[in-house]
This record gives structure tokens, C-alpha cells and sequence, in this order.
């Protein structure tokens, strides 16, 4: 058991919690740190904290470290790097890793079109430079978003992002032209309750109602999607609808946006999470997070015709693209290359999800568990008849599995989604573990808000 040796202190440790006393006195209150521990080093998929106490990280950083921590390749190109060169701004002096990512990354996004690439340093920034890259390209000024959409915290991201708290409360007013409709989310669609053959698509119907009542298609820029949604609770938009997307950007001269910035760089077994729908072929993906193996790197790739509409400066940043970070990046593919990443994240999100549906069958509590390759999530709710969010238990749950040794994030709208985010490099050891913490902490949850109760026999009990 990798855990019975791996925590020798209570959690948070002594120096944990004086750094925190530190930190209390020194950083905005407004920035939140999610667990009470101070990380001194990480590797592969094991954090190690001040006080010695070393934990399976489930949460990567929230997706970020998809080939682990300190990646060698990752860490040789950017020793190699900082030797060599550190900074210019690509816009005053060019350096050839910037060119050589954007080769790759051409190559790599789906479309068998000429493509272009520019790089920024974060998702939301990311986001930001695809809409204003669609609306300098079509002459439009509105945004068709979804609800439980994640697409960053500047003032126009946050604009499009679907939650209020913590990302809007108290700092609008927002941006305006941009509009938003419900998206589907099986779990907790009343029509999909009533399908026996499973999601006909009846969310598609307000795609439609909104090119009437809220936004002329004609003045509509672009559409921007996450195939699944990330802090939104790891929720899939079905094939269909992703096709039917296309087809109206199609008939209405509209740009589609696929945000990857959470799902791409193999996190569902293919390199970006659109590639699990055939035929449908973005006008402009987004990537960032897991892209550049740690380093701050976000990335905007389109179609050749629409990257180029935009005036030569209008695009730029002082960082974006820093030597240091597009060189990690280009380690993070040669890792992909060479340890077969996409493949292991495959058989990675089968195990996770075959452990979440045991975990679910001993479980009341878990009402739903979904999720695409190996980004994976179940959703936590006070009993399964009235699907009421729980996000107290969630709380506790993660709360549990730390003193244990499992490092986890919740997402949804409701706070009461468990997703893993865990490095594709896990050992089995290491996944094994976590998940039997994982369902451990489940079971303390219930019997502190219950009392002890009888544990219900499912799939892989004894």
C-alpha cells in the first residue's frame, strides 16, 4: 500500500501550516489554494509536500501535467533552452521553437487544410485571441456560448464562462455579444429521463430558438465549444450535436471554435477530444494547460484563410510563446512519441471509469459517472431518486483521500463532481491506490454524515 508509508504527518504538517500562516500575510485573499499543503517537489504522478508527506496526484495541476512531472524531455529541452536563449518577444526578434511548434502543432490539429498558429501564454488568453480572430475574420460581433462552459477569467472570457461563483460574482459588468444556451448534460435532462434509446438532441432545439430570439446568425462571429466541458463536470456533447454545429456555422457563415484547452493534448486517448467526433472539423482549436508540460503556454490554431485575415500586429503579446515554453512543448510531443501516450491514456480512462462504476454500485451517493478517455468524473448527490447536487460530501470526500494521500478537484456547477485530471505516466501501483483511497474516502463521507452503515455488496467487493 502506497499510502500506509507515504503520509507521516497529520495534514496539513507543521511546516504546511506555517507557510500557510505566511501566505495569509502575504497573498491576496482573492487567490485560492485548494488544499492546505505546500508542495516542495513533484515527479511523474507523486507530489511531495514541506513536511515529507507524498501524495497520488489526481488533479495534475488541473490537467496540466499530462506526461507528469519534471517530464525528462520536457526538463532537457528547457535546461537546453535557458542556456541558450530566455526571451526576445517573438514580435521583435523570431526564434526558430516557435516556428517548429507551430509546424507541429498544424499538423496535429484535425483538418487536412492549410493551417497557422500563434501562441499566447494562457487558455483564456488563448480563447480571447480565437473571438477576436473570428471577428476580425467574418466582420461580426456575437459569440454563441453554452452553459456550464469554462473559457477563462479576463473580462471577455469570464463573459463567456457559465458560472457565477467564484469566476463573475463581483466583477461585472461584462462583455456584451455574448450569448448563451443550454447544453446537453444527460444526467440532468428531464427529456433524456423519458428516453429509453437514450439522447435524442432536444437541447439542439434552443441552437435554433436563439438564431430567433436572441442573436441574428448573421451578425454571429463564432460559436465556441468545449467537446467536453472541463470545470462544467466533465460532460460530452454528443456526436450529433457537435455535426450539427458545423452544419449551421456552415449555413450561416460562422466560425467554430473547439476549446482543447483542458480536454487536448491526449487527455481522452486522442491528441484532442474533437477527434472523437469524425467529420466534424473546427475552424480554430484553442489549446493550453497540458500543452507545454508545466510552463505557461496557450496556443490558438485555425484554418489558414481565417489566421491570416487579421492585419499583421494586431496579433501579439510580450510573452506569448517565450522561448523556455515552446521548447517544453515540444518535449511534451516527443514524450506523446515516445512512450505512447495517446494509448496509455486510453486503457487509463477504461480502468478509471470500470473503478468509478464499481465505486458506484457500493454507493448511494454516486449518481452518475461520465467522462471521455481518461477524463473522467462522477457526480455526487444526496440520494439518487431527487438527484440533488451534494457538494458538502464532495467537499469531505476530497478532504478524506488527502489525509490518505490522494490529491483531487471537484468541478460542476454545483460543486459535487469528482474528476480526475491524474498524469498519463501513473503507474499501476500508483492508480491502484488512488482509486482504493478514492472509494475509502467515499466511505468515510457517508458514515461521518450518517453513522456506520452497512456496506452494499457490488462489483469487485468480497
Amino acid at each position: 500500500m502506497l499510502g500506509s508509508s507515504r503520509i507521516k504527518t497529520e495534514i496539513p504538517g507543521p511546516r504546511s501550516r506555517a507557510l500557510m500562516e505566511r501566505r495569509r500575510g502575504a497573498v491576496s485573499a482573492g487567490v485560492l489554494s485548494g488544499t492546505p499543503i505546500f508542495v516542495e517537489e513533484a515527479h511523474g504522478a507523486l507530489l511531495t509536500d514541506v513536511d515529507g508527506n507524498t501524495f497520488i496526484d489526481f488533479a495534475g495541476g488541473i490537467g496540466v501535467m499530462n506526461v507528469g512531472h519534471t517530464s525528462p524531455r520536457v526538463i532537457e529541452r528547457v535546461k537546453a533552452q535557458a542556456e541558450a536563449l530566455t526571451h526576445t518577444c517573438f514580435a521583435v526578434n523570431a526564434y526558430e521553437p516557435y516556428v517548429e511548434l507551430a509546424e507541429k502543432l498544424n499538423a496535429l490539429v484535425p483538418g487536412d487544410g492549410e493551417k497557422r498558429s500563434m501562441f499566447v501564454n494562457s487558455g483564456a488568453e488563448a480563447v480571447e485571441n480565437a473571438v477576436k480572430t473570428a471577428r476580425h475574420y467574418t466582420g461580426r460581433d456575437a459569440v454563441l456560448v453554452f452553459e456550464n462552459a469554462f473559457h477563462g477569467r479576463t473580462l471577455l472570457t469570464a463573459s463567456m464562462t457559465s458560472k457565477i461563483d467564484p469566476y463573475k460574482k463581483g466583477f461585472g459588468p461584462f462583455a456584451p455579444e455574448i450569448y448563451r444556451v443550454p447544453a446537453p448534460y444527460a444526467y440532468r435532462c428531464p427529456a433524456y429521463q423519458d428516453c429509453s434509446g437514450g439522447c435524442r438532441g432536444t437541447c439542439l432545439d434552443f441552437v435554433d430558438r436563439a438564431f430567433i430570439g436572441l442573436v441574428d446568425p448573421k451578425n454571429l462571429a463564432a460559436i465556441v465549444v468545449e467537446p467536453i466541458s472541463g470545470e462544467g463536470g466533465f460532460i460530452p456533447f454528443p456526436d450529433f450535436y457537435l455535426r450539427r454545429l458545423r452544419e449551421l456555422c456552415d449555413e450561416h457563415g460562422i466560425v467554430l471554435i473547439v476549446d482543447e484547452v483542458q480536454s487536448g493534448f491526449g487527455r481522452t486517448g486522442k491528441m484532442f477530444a474533437i477527434e472523437h467526433s469524425p467529420g466534424v472539423i473546427p475552424d480554430i482549436v484553442t489549446t493550453a494547460k497540458s500543452m507545454a508540460g508545466g510552463l505557461p503556454l496557450g496556443g490558438v490554431t485555425g484554418k489558414a484563410e481565417i489566421m491570416d485575415a487579421v492585419h499583421p500586429g494586431g496579433l501579439g503579446t510580450t510573452f506569448g510563446g517565450n522561448p523556455l515554453a515552446v521548447s517544453a512543448a515540444l518535449g511534451v510531443l516527443e514524450t506523446f512519441e515516445e512512450e505512447n501516450l495517446l494509448g496509455k491514456a486510453e486503457k487509463l480512462g477504461e480502468r478509471v471509469t470500470a473503478a468509478m462504476e464499481e465505486i458506484r454500485g457500493r454507493h448511494e451517493t454516486v449518481g452518475d459517472v461520465r467522462g471521455l478517455g481518461a477524463m473522467n468524473a462522477m457526480e455526487l448527490v444526496s440520494d439518487r431518486e431527487s438527484r440533488k447536487p451534494d457538494k458538502a460530501r464532495t467537499a469531505k470526500v476530497v478532504e478524506n483521500a488527502l489525509k490518505e494521500g490522494l490529491m483531487l478537484m471537484t468541478a460542476g456547477q454545483y460543486g459535487n463532481v469528482i474528476r480526475t485530471l491524474m498524469p498519463l505516466v501513473i503507474s499501476d501501483e500508483e492508480l491502484e491506490e488512488g482509486l482504493a483511497i478514492l472509494d475509502r474516502a467515499m466511505t468515510a463521507s457517508e458514515e461521518t454524515a450518517e453513522g456506520p452503515r452497512q456496506e452494499k455488496r457490488g462489483v469487485g467487493t468480497t
